[in-house]
């Protein structure tokens, strides 16, 4: 049974507002299926394959149940990588973004004193990887007194990297009253054992992995031999002229050399593997939502996290050796009810992999021929031509919903003795100016970021130059990032 609208979910205004700007018309299986159980707060166990929407399934009814006046985390997420915790946070903070739901990422390689810092301030969402989470738990940076919803997503991943140790020493410190929501593209008797021993009568979810796989995405495969490989991939890019195509490698050896001689035939492209400083690749990814470059080589645990909703199409240079990634990875591609295309380059040496990766997705892949020359000569004018413009991005959520929002930034904080209420106070006053049109408030030592909404923030920001806030007159500015 599917639901027709959002509309019909019992969520609130603001809830629906940021819907219609992200463009959330019609909700997927998992989201019809999911959001209705988890705002009656029954803990779920959610078989359910990427790209089929899982984020907002859990998103909506977090942000739905916030209480907004709380100040410590009332919702722990935890993720298998970086880039999914940010990738999360992101969703999170676009869905709750009118109701001013503040969430943040934790995760490792980056300073646990910036982390502890920002924990300090109202935080409702804490989304992390369980490492860094469990570190703070550790040293008392997280509170978990007021956790009331626990999500565990790509809970199969978890296990794979070896994190499930750390996730279940997490759940243990949790309050047991919470709401335990689990999600996972596989259920693998650790993760159905972990659910059985630390939820209350989950409800079983379950989402038929082969129709996501095929209803959207042609999958295809092509015989080839390993040194065959590079010409086959400039082949099959010429005539298939993506518009943003992710490819992917078994080891980050085989993403530098394929990404060198990508870059030196002048193709649009980065790279993503475990290799890289996390800075970097989160500047990469970055990059490739904003449509910078069309081309991306990566590796499976870069791949993680990445919602981009028009890649056309995803090239397995490589077979996984995993089925379960064969599933993650080509779910890159026909997101958001788009058409998607998946080619799999086999030597006869990974025809074994293909063979499980079949049982697993219960159909068998169609083998194509690799691109005759003559073909490849006609389409090579259409491909240098894309090749030399721009990759349009034609839904970045997140631009589009902070297209009406101005982040200023007050130098006065804590030290000034300064409260939200305060700005709120004093914003609220101006003429044109109502609370609603306030957003997220941060109030740090010495300095404050208030959002402003509404496209109201240059109004704001000329009223406040002559203003006081609790008699102090402050600097105030548009803020940078």
């Amino acid at each position: 049974m599917s639901k027709r609208s959002f509309e019909d979910f019992n969520v609130s205004d603001e809830i629906r507002r940021a819907l219609a700007v992200l463009k959330y018309e019609t909700p997927t299986e998992v989201q019809s299926e999911v959001i209705p159980k988890a705002m009656e707060n029954q803990d779920l166990v959610v078989k359910s394959q990427t790209g089929s929407g899982k984020t907002a399934s859990f998103g909506i009814p977090v942000c739905e149940m916030m209480e907004w006046e709380e100040r410590k985390p009332q919702a722990l997420i935890l993720t298998p990588t970086r880039e999914l915790a940010v990738q999360v946070r992101e969703d999170i903070t676009n869905i709750g973004r009118f109701k001013r739901i503040k969430a943040m990422a934790v995760y490792g390689k980056e300073p646990f004193a910036k982390q502890k810092e920002e924990l300090k301030q109202k935080t409702h969402v804490v989304v992390g990887t369980p490492g860094r989470v469990k570190d703070h738990i550790e040293r008392g940076t997280l509170a978990l007194d007021q956790i009331k919803y626990l999500i565990i997503d790509e809970a199969d991943e978890m296990l794979n990297m070896g994190f499930i140790d750390e996730v279940e020493a997490i759940i243990k410190e949790l309050p047991s009253n919470r709401v335990t929501m689990v999600f996972s593209a596989t259920l693998p008797k650790d993760v159905e054992n972990l659910c059985h021993e630390y939820m209350n009568s989950p409800i079983h979810i379950e989402i038929d992995s082969a129709g996501i796989a095929t209803n959207t995405i042609d999958h295809r495969l092509i015989e080839v031999k390993e040194e065959g490989k590079l010409s086959l991939l400039k082949d099959v890019t010429v005539v298939e002229n993506p518009d943003s195509c992710i490819i992917f490698c078994r080891t980050k050896e085989h993403v530098d050399t394929v990404f060198a001689e990508l870059e030196e035939s002048r193709y649009s492209c980065e790279r993503l593997h475990g290799g890289l400083e996390q800075e970097e690749r989160f500047a990469v990814m970055d990059g490739f939502k904003m449509g910078n470059f069309r081309y991306l080589v990566a590796t499976d645990v870069a791949a993680r996290g990445i919602d981009i909703d028009n890649v056309t199409l995803v090239i397995n240079y490589d077979v996984p050796m995993e089925k379960e990634s064969y599933v993650h990875r080509t779910g890159r591609t026909g997101r958001a009810g788009n058409k998607g295309k998946a080619i799999t380059f086999v030597t006869s040496y990974e025809e074994k992999f293909i063979k499980a990766i079949e049982r697993y997705i219960g159909f068998e892949i169609s083998a194509m021929e690799a691109p005759r020359h003559q073909e490849v000569v006609i389409r090579r004018d259409a491909f240098e031509e894309k090749m030399s413009g721009r990759r349009v991005v034609r839904n970045n959520k997140t631009a589009r919903i902070n297209k009406d929002i101005t982040k200023l930034h007050f130098n006065g904080g804590k030290k000034k003795k300064l409260r939200a209420v305060d700005f709120v106070g004093t914003i609220a006053k101006i003429p044109g100016v109502t609370a609603d049109d306030i957003g997220i408030i941060t109030i740090q030592d010495h300095l404050t970021y208030v959002d402003i909404l509404n496209g109201k923030g240059s109004l704001v920001l000329q009223a406040m130059e002559n203003t006081t806030i609790k008699g102090k007159k402050l600097k105030v500015s548009k803020a940078i990032k």
